[in-house]
């Protein structure tokens, strides 16, 4: 699963609760399939290709289960939609996979389109395949243009049907970052006591 010198650790998910909840995706009901991979990418954090792209691997990054020594967790955030300020957001179609560590060298694996979350609310928690393409080539694409953006490990389709305007189907996209964090993760703290400020936050509590 591993290449030797890189670690599945985790720091970021000892914050814990309720900056986490452990949340195990949601297998998709059809049989899902790996339409792409990206072998530079797994090599270049220190994943196994062949493991990664075998029957095992696929069952983590379709989202059938999560690895065994990592639970899939989902992060709580704050921030404004649609103008105005929410106090609670979070992950609603995303779930942290994995965390690596190599040397001083860190990244963390993301799922979209794994399932709903507790802070999905009304959403099915689903990415369509047509979405999960453009954001696939849209973040490689920026990559090699030298833009700061995120990475797409693996892009996973099934014929579940997710209903959109039409109905479309299943996707989900494998996204690796040094990490995944929002400013409204450090808004969370000071939202959720009533601090008018993050000086809790930004001193690493």
């Amino acid at each position: 699963m591993l290449e030797e010198n890189t670690l599945l650790v985790r720091e970021y998910t000892a914050l814990g609760k309720p900056f986490l909840v452990p949340t195990p995706p949601t297998p998709l009901a059809q049989t899902p399939r790996l339409l792409c991979f990206n072998t530079v990418l797994a090599q270049q954090i220190g994943l196994n290709p062949d493991w990664w792209q075998s029957l095992a691997g696929l069952t983590v990054l379709a989202g059938s289960q999560s690895l065994p020594q990592y639970p899939a967790q989902a992060s709580v955030y704050c921030g404004h939609q649609f103008g105005v300020f929410v106090p609670q957001l979070g992950d609603g179609r995303a779930l942290l996979i994995a965390e690596l560590r190599s040397g001083t060298r860190y990244r963390q694996l993301q799922l979209k389109g794994a399932g709903q979350t507790p802070f999905s609310r009304m959403g099915d928690g689903r990415a369509v395949l047509r979405s999960s393409i453009r954001e696939y080539v849209a973040s490689e694409a920026m990559h090699a243009l030298g833009i700061p953006t995120t990475r797409a490990l693996s892009l996973t389709g099934s014929a579940d049907p997710v209903q959109r305007e039409t109905t479309e189907t299943a996707a989900i996209v494998c996204r690796v970052s040094q990490s995944f964090l929002r400013f409204g993760h450090f808004e969370f703290l000071p939202a959720k006591t009533g601090l008018s400020n993050c000086t809790l936050c930004w001193n690493g509590i």
